[in-house]
């Protein structure tokens, strides 16, 4: 038996080393013996307010087999409901959890960004509010960073969305993939166990467009995934709508690669191209007697598809721009006006 104070992975690294010759010792009494670990789970919450009873219980019984020194982060993205009375009244019988009110609604990514800024883990866990995340699976996780990786993604094995939800999301990582060159998968989304280095380089980027998990993709890191259940919603239904599914799409895109302004000088190439060939074959038709009269419908077709096409790559440069536009604002990326036990 060992008695040490492990605070940090270099400290559970050395008694690994000390133990591996032990062939019964698992990775469960490894991490019994790094129960001073500080453990911070982040959640945005909008529409919650039936639902955090039941996720604060829940997530504090999981995370107290790792550890007692821990810290619960409920971010209230101005929910409509009363969501934010509750959070204030589990914060003033709890003082693990803390609570945080923003000024209005930034937003489900801006909300985690919120939450990642005041958090002050060794390990970080990110968490949606409506359960689907069963906090049951923190254990799992984190017995898989122990193994020696910075992030554990959680992938749901078999997910229990809405058709249109699972389509719309598998439509969505497979352009984004072919935009960017990146591989994502659709069955993997916030909830995973983060190292705080990991988090800290989140902090640092200045991006205004926010996306949680293309962040993550960005800055790499040694990662594993873990598979999963996912469960059903607890309450109500997700509030993502078509018009904000396709709004966060175009930002994530916009934000993360620049391949659609490649894609239009190559249509306009290839237009050029086709374009100089029609004129050379008009001109030799007219001048060996094929066409006496050129065909109306084809030059005004010819105008309305070239118009058209000039005008949605000038839309694509303008979306690059307006990009551009929000970062020089440097505006704050979230406003917070109430915090309770931070």
């Amino acid at each position: 038996m060992f008695f040490l104070s492990l605070n940090s992975q270099k400290t559970l690294k050395k008694l690994r080393k000390r133990l591996q010759h032990k062939k019964n010792v698992s990775i469960f009494v490894l991490r019994k013996f790094y129960c001073n670990m500080l453990f911070s789970i982040v959640s945005p919450i909008y529409y919650g307010e039936k639902m955090l009873e039941e996720l604060v219980s829940r997530v504090k019984q999981s995370v107290e087999q790792i550890t007692s020194d821990y810290e619960i982060i409920l971010v209230n993205d101005s929910s409509p409901d009363n969501s934010w009375l509750k959070i204030k009244q589990i914060c003033s019988v709890d003082s693990k959890v803390k609570g945080v009110n923003l000024s209005r609604n930034f937003g489900q990514h801006y909300a985690i960004t919120a939450g990642l800024s005041l958090c002050k883990g060794e390990w970080i866990v990110v968490m949606d509010c409506d359960l689907q995340d069963r906090p049951e699976e923190i254990p799992h996780l984190y017995n898989k960073a122990l193994e020696g990786f910075d992030i554990v993604y959680a992938r749901r094995v078999v997910r229990h969305d809405g058709f249109f939800k699972r389509m719309s999301s598998k439509m969505f990582h497979r352009v984004y993939g072919w935009l960017s060159g990146l591989k994502t998968e659709s069955s993997i989304a916030n909830f995973g166990v983060y190292n705080k280095k990991v988090i800290a380089q989140i902090n640092k980027m200045p991006e205004v467009s926010r996306s949680f998990g293309s962040l993550l993709h960005y800055l790499g890191f040694n990662y594993a995934i873990v598979d999963i259940q996912h469960s059903e919603r607890a309450e109500g239904k997700s509030s993502y709508s078509l018009k904000k599914l396709i709004k966060l799409s175009l930002d994530v895109i916009i934000s993360n690669t620049n391949r659609p302004l490649k894609i239009s000088i190559s249509v306009g190439f290839i237009m050029a191209i086709v374009s100089f060939c029609l004129a050379v074959y008009n001109v030799v038709a007219k001048l060996m007697g094929f066409v006496s009269l050129a065909g109306y419908t084809s030059t005004v077709f010819s105008i309305w598809f070239v118009g058209g096409i000039l005008l949605m790559m000038l839309g694509i440069v303008g979306l690059y721009v307006g990009k551009i536009f929000d970062q020089v604002k440097q505006r704050p990326m979230f406003v917070i006006s109430e915090k309770i036990n931070c």
